[in-house]
């Protein structure tokens, strides 16, 4: 199972070290969007508790996008290249597929979040690592079970509509963008975006680590619900996505989208 695991966190390796372009994801996309909203927070004199603020919710953001997307491309790659029924005739299970490009994408975000860190600290004087290893560690774990979440919708929408959904895959991060308090707390949000932030486990971690910075939100037991909620949608993925796998072998759409 571990040979099989790693075969798809190696096939994902692969595939991005032949392409130039998956730099991008990892370094030029998220200094752009770091560094316009770090010179903005600059540029408006906000205090360090502001500044803190937003600094969190831009970085979270890129590691969400940068671990999400890499579970994504577990079935992109294959559905780009019309080899997707190839992957699911061969003798593993559809989680390895999905765990292995995780934990792929888990490597690639803990690059851009110690390069995100270091450039904080030195650019804005933000240090990052200031709640301790702790809460840093499950602030992070968060982040990457809602990315595990958000690769696998993509996942389900690719088995269900194609070519269609490719553009569910950079669509959902920036959509909890707006209504997770990324950039404002979802307090200011009209109803019932307020209503909505709070059935997605984003909100509870943003505001649990803004916590150490001075920042207090109107949640209680924030990583409980944080990672309750990430545990439930992830149960409801599971199978959701083997009924929508089944259904895809039954109707054909795995071979139309391999031709």
């Amino acid at each position: 199972m571990l040979i099989q695991t790693w075969a798809f966190l190696f096939k994902n390796w692969i595939v991005t070290k032949r392409n130039a372009f998956s730099l991008f994801e990892i370094l030029f996309w998220p200094t752009v969007g770091f560094f316009s909203v770090g010179l903005l927070t600059r540029f408006l004199d906000l205090d360090a508790d502001m500044s803190s603020f937003i600094l969190i919710g831009i970085i979270s953001m890129s590691l969400i996008q940068v671990c999400q997307i890499d579970v994504a491309y577990g079935l992109l790659y294959d559905l780009w290249s019309k080899s997707l029924k190839h992957t699911f005739m061969a003798p593993v299970h559809s989680f390895q597929l999905i765990l292995g490009s995780w934990m792929f994408g888990i490597v690639r975000s803990l690059f851009v979040f110690l390069f995100l860190s270091v450039a904080s600290h030195l650019a804005f004087g933000f240090d990052f690592f200031q709640p301790g290893v702790g809460a840093l560690v499950l602030f992070l774990l968060g982040l990457f079970g809602i990315s595990l979440v958000i690769g696998i919708a993509v996942c389900i929408l690719v088995l269900l509509f194609g070519y269609k959904a490719d553009v569910a895959a950079w669509s959902f991060s920036y959509l909890m963008a707006l209504l997770c308090g990324i950039y404002y707390p979802i307090s200011i949000l009209p109803s019932p975006l307020p209503e909505i932030a709070r059935i997605i486990p984003l909100t509870y971690f943003l505001e649990f680590f803004r916590t150490f910075y001075g920042y207090q939100g109107g949640f209680d037991c924030l990583l409980g619900w944080g990672f309750g909620l990430t545990g439930l949608y992830l149960i409801v993925e599971a199978i959701l996505f083997k009924a929508v796998l089944r259904r895809a072998k039954r109707i054909g759409t795995l071979n139309k989208l391999s031709e």
